[in-house]
């Protein structure tokens, strides 16, 4: 007779698992049978029924009951397999008078009864109640069949606990799995980012490189020309080419030039590496950098500005320049040429607002909730690393703040920034120093 083995299939190769637990139950149900026979032999109507009886089983928990688990319910399954299995016991234990090795085979049915499901109690009490009736009714002993019933009802206690713990060790098997694999994500990520930062900080090295050579040039173009302008402007009778020179080519071109100069101080101002503490600087002069930065990449667009009056703030401006730029070029990515990108800015009190506004493709919910997050990112690849806005998040924290998203499909995206004017400082300055500024000038 053969009762297959319970489901202690959880994980790794459950197929593996569940034929090594087939295999054994199989030949535990061999033994005992090959024991009945030797017992009964010359008795060759028991031994008949023995091995009727076992072939039987052994194809009704194998090959019928394989068969019947792809079509109906797991639970009818193993209803159907208790009832089979006590069916044949109790034929068997009739034809061998309920032999001491007809009652092993009783407790060993319900040390490997399969499932555990919240009837496997149920169907274990019925299969004992009544293969333990039949039995008192036909003549076994009662003590001996006591006894092997305690050791069914106990054997398969401890075995359903050591299933249990099993069960609870692989699942805590699997967190710790899982929050491995959580844990080498975050260092994928952060060796990324590491590979990114070092790769923008190339490039902002670069950028104060070409800075500082263009440096030198402009300044003395923008010299030479502003010498020569007030030269000419001191000279008398010019011809009339040269008048219209005077009055409106060179001071275009010098206007230029400056311009150019003003664009190579911010970039070099920007660039500029080490670490930058606290200080008292002029929050409008800052966002006038930032827009002299983006504004190459806002040529598509139509920029609006509406600029309060500030004044003067305690912070970082390099954080705050790189915060704005950031938000600005965002903006002019986001929207179409033709569109608008508009940055407000304005005191409230002891607090600063600052808008970043486009009438861009605007953001989904789920791309709302990702946001900040490092490496998210919705532009193509090649124009974007996704570490902006959580870069971004970070500065804004770290001076005290908060950003807020205002975005709608289609509708555009605002950016808002709520800082004070005075962030919380730390008793002393991570350079080591004091704190340069103790107060602000309003």
């Amino acid at each position: 007779m053969e009762v297959r083995a319970g489901d202690a299939i959880l994980e790794a190769d459950p197929e593996k698992s569940q034929h090594g637990v087939k295999r054994i139950t199989v030949q535990g149900a061999f033994v005992v049978n090959l024991a009945l026979v030797a017992s009964f032999w010359g008795q060759w109507g028991v031994v008949f029924s023995v091995v009727a009886v076992g072939a039987g089983l052994a194809l009704f928990n194998t090959v019928f009951l394989d068969w019947l688990a792809k079509r109906v319910d797991r639970g009818v399954v193993e209803a159907a397999r208790m009832a089979g299995n006590a069916l044949g016991i109790c034929f068997v234990g009739i034809q061998t008078q309920w032999s001491p090795l007809m009652c092993v085979f009783m407790a060993y049915n319900m040390l490997w009864y399969f499932g555990l499901d919240r009837w496997v109690r149920l169907r274990m009490a019925l299969f004992l109640v009544s293969v333990d009736g039949v039995a008192l009714s036909t003549g076994a002993n009662p003590i001996l069949l006591l006894a092997f019933s305690l050791v069914g009802i106990f054997g398969y206690l401890v075995s359903e606990r050591r299933l249990t713990l099993l069960r609870e060790s692989l699942e805590h098997m699997r967190r710790q799995r899982e929050a491995l694999e959580k844990a080498h994500q975050e260092l994928q990520q952060l060796h990324q980012r590491a590979i990114e930062q070092e790769r923008l900080s190339s490039l902002g090295l670069m950028a104060a490189s070409v800075a500082h050579e263009i440096n030198n040039p402009m300044s003395f173009v923008t010299s030479n020309i502003g010498s020569m302008l007030e030269e000419l402007r001191e000279g008398q009778n010019l011809p009339e080419l040269v008048k219209e020179y005077v009055d409106d080519l060179l001071p275009a071109t010098l206007d230029g030039a400056r311009r150019v100069n003003s664009i190579v101080s911010d970039l070099r101002r920007f660039s500029r590496g080490g670490f930058e503490g606290h200080v008292d600087y002029d929050f409008d002069e800052e966002v006038r950098m930032a827009l002299r930065i983006a504004r190459v990449q806002l040529g598509h667009v139509q920029v609006e500005q509406e600029l309060g009056e500030v004044g003067r703030v305690v912070g970082r401006p390099r954080q705050l320049v790189q915060v704005l730029v950031n938000l600005l070029v965002n903006a002019g990515q986001a929207t179409a040429p033709g569109g608008v990108v508009r940055l407000t800015t304005r005191r409230q009190g002891e607090r600063v607002r600052v808008e970043v506004r486009d009438t861009g493709t605007g953001m989904s919910e789920e791309t709302k909730q990702h946001l900040f997050e490092p490496f998210f990112t919705t532009k193509p690849p090649g124009l974007g690393t996704g570490l902006g806005l959580s870069v971004v998040h970070g500065i804004i924290k770290s001076h005290g703040g908060r950003i807020e998203v205002e975005s709608e499909l289609g509708k555009g995206t605002c950016f808002i920034l709520d800082l004070p004017r005075v962030p919380p400082l730390p008793a002393e300055d991570n350079s080591g120093g004091e704190l340069r500024v103790a107060s602000i000038r309003r």
